[in-house]
């Protein structure tokens, strides 16, 4: 499971006009360097938990892997921030390696790594999900109830995959496309089909986002907060329901609301 994400910390704190000491937790950042087939391949900027996963997820994002079964090995050294991945194949010419990545925290991407690859590996939703309003809220507030870890430090990312019944799997991170990756990575581990999934996600659906939901390959991508115009407009081209402003029994629908049913 990795290391601590939070940690607890002596600070002073002013409030009613007082400076005092006490005690705040605060998020863990790590810095882990993938390599692969014995190449430096990146360093994220993540939270210290399920790396197995967020290296795998990540991995297939950027479309080195498509499934499990390309995978040889993979080793995690998270004392010295290393995962060792070997594949049942080459690389090919189409990776770079003279340029260390360095992918932060703050956005999860390097743009330009970010966009080399997304035309081949975003995936127009073919999904036959169907929803109704309140499996829509219920979820939400799923997610809200599951982020124990933000509550205590305001410094994580959260993210959950659902079959809007029984289903629902939960990931924090200090990057936002981290926890996306860590849920992806889960359910490869586990030959656990994606399309007819949706996706929580407790930040602003941005076109980097909804690029990533569309990659991981579901067809709904539900939040708290608002999308932008760009992620509409993806949305809409890539056949996916994005939907927002999920707060206080209400929500808005952006795209695709043909799979939101009434009773």
């Amino acid at each position: 499971m990795g290391k601590d994400v939070s940690k607890e910390q002596i600070i002073v704190k002013y409030e009613n006009g007082k400076l005092s000491q006490t005690t705040d937790q605060y998020a863990t950042e790590f810095p882990l360097t993938i390599r692969v087939n014995g190449n430096e391949f990146a360093t994220i900027i993540c939270s210290p938990n399920h790396l197995e996963e967020l290296v795998l997820g990540f991995l297939a994002s950027e479309g080195v892997i498509s499934k499990i079964d390309e995978l040889e090995s993979i080793q995690i050294d998270d004392s010295k921030g290393g995962a060792h991945v070997e594949l049942t194949h080459q690389l090919g010419n189409f990776f770079d390696y003279s340029t260390k990545r360095m992918i932060a925290s703050c956005c999860g991407k390097n743009r330009e790594f970010y966009f080399q690859n997304d035309a081949v590996i975003a995936k127009t939703s073919m999904t036959h999900i169907e929803l109704l309003p309140n499996q829509v809220l219920n979820m939400m507030t799923q997610l809200q109830g599951a982020s124990n870890i933000f509550k205590q430090t305001g410094g994580l990312h959260n993210a959950a995959i659902s079959d809007c019944n029984d289903f629902f799997e939960h990931r924090q991170d200090i990057g936002r496309h981290n926890a996306l990756d860590k849920l992806y990575g889960y359910c490869i581990q586990r030959h656990i089909p994606v399309r007819d999934k949706a996706l929580i996600f407790s930040g602003r659906i941005s076109s980097e986002i909804l690029i990533k939901a569309a990659k991981i390959g579901v067809g709904v991508i539900l939040s708290k907060s608002a999308p932008t115009s760009l992620a509409v407009k993806l949305a809409q081209d890539l056949n996916i329901t994005a939907i927002g402003f999920i707060r206080n029994r209400k929500f808005n629908i952006y795209s695709h609301p043909e799979r939101i049913k009434n009773l």
